[in-house]
């Protein structure tokens, strides 16, 4: 009961303290109005658009003056980006030749200056715009690597919760002090890996009894009516895998399942019925599955409600 109370109370503490604020990695710009963050690891352009989507943020274009400078800024702390510029939201991966910022703005109502010798639409295969230090644009080839940003744009609306994110579907269970989404949006297991890293948690593990019937108890609430699309409902994503040594399972830290807390597989689970189910799930039953990896399932992501304080560094 008193563990429930200092978890209540912090989670208020929390609220006071960071209200409209976004997520503790990304930095604020006031002449701007944004939130940005900088992803030093270069993706593709259809990586790193799904990356910021599943942050819950855009994939950065320099909309205007402001954000145009933001961004400047942020490529100035990393010298290699100076050569090489970073993605922009700018594409033109739907219709070719007609760029659209990832919220819909057509290139010509973008403030921009071409670099030297830019567009070239080199071997007719560049559809997204790179941006340079200098804030001059390039057209690149999407299937080429490069750093990005992601944008959040500041609204009243936006509070960050007890759980440490403006994500409303992430909610606390006072049982495990753990907070939790269920994802009714089918998605392969290394890509729900993806989506809950990117929110700020990971795929959940079950480390006890109690924490089987929360999860059972989570999974209750969404049946097979409340979500859409040919799958197979009554079963999701979990946070344990094979990590290539066929028969031995680990959570995505590295433990047994044992060494974890809870190890309860179905009746005659696991059994690589289609040889290669080397991805852990649960039925509705709290009780273990195997399944195939690349297959496409709900899943449940956890977030760790210790790491919510923010830096106030962001944000200034």
């Amino acid at each position: 009961m008193k563990s429930y109370l200092v978890l209540t109370i912090l989670f208020g503490v929390i609220d006071l303290l960071y209200g409209n604020r976004f997520r503790c990695d990304y930095k604020y710009f006031q002449n701007a109005q944004s939130y940005l963050k900088l992803h030093r690891i270069p993706a593709n352009w259809k990586e790193a658009r799904l990356r910021c989507h599943l942050e819950g943020a855009k994939i950065a274009s320099p909309l205007d003056q402001n954000l145009k400078a933001a961004m400047v800024s942020m490529m100035d702390v990393t010298p290699k980006l100076k050569c090489n510029g970073v993605f922009t939201g700018i594409h033109a991966t739907f219709s070719r030749g007609d760029f659209f910022s990832a919220e819909g703005i057509p290139l010509s109502r973008i403030p921009h200056t071409w670099a030297d010798g830019e567009p070239d639409n080199y071997e007719d295969n560049e559809s997204c715009i790179l941006m340079t230090s200098a804030g001059e644009f390039a057209d690149v080839n999407c299937s080429d690597t490069y750093a990005y940003m992601c944008y959040k744009k500041m609204s009243q609306s936006m509070i960050l919760s007890g759980c440490g994110t403006t994500d409303p579907e992430y909610n606390i269970d006072m049982r495990t002090g753990s907070c939790y989404k269920f994802h009714t949006v089918p998605r392969t297991w290394s890509r729900a890996y993806m989506t809950c890293a990117a929110e700020g948690g990971y795929l959940a593990i079950i480390n006890s009894e109690i924490e089987a019937q929360v999860i059972k108890e989570l999974f209750a609430k969404y049946p097979g009516g409340k979500m859409r699309g040919n799958f197979w409902k009554d079963i999701a994503f979990l946070g344990f895998h094979d990590w290539g040594e066929h028969g031995e399972w680990l959570t995505i830290n590295g433990d047994t399942l044992t060494q974890a807390g809870y190890d309860k597989f179905s009746g005659g689970e696991p059994n690589n019925a289609t040889t290669g189910e080397y991805c852990g799930a649960t039925y509705r039953s709290g009780l273990f599955n195997d399944l195939w990896c690349e297959n496409r399932y709900a899943f449940i992501c956890e977030k760790d409600p210790g790491s919510l304080a923010c830096d106030d560094n962001n944000y200034r």
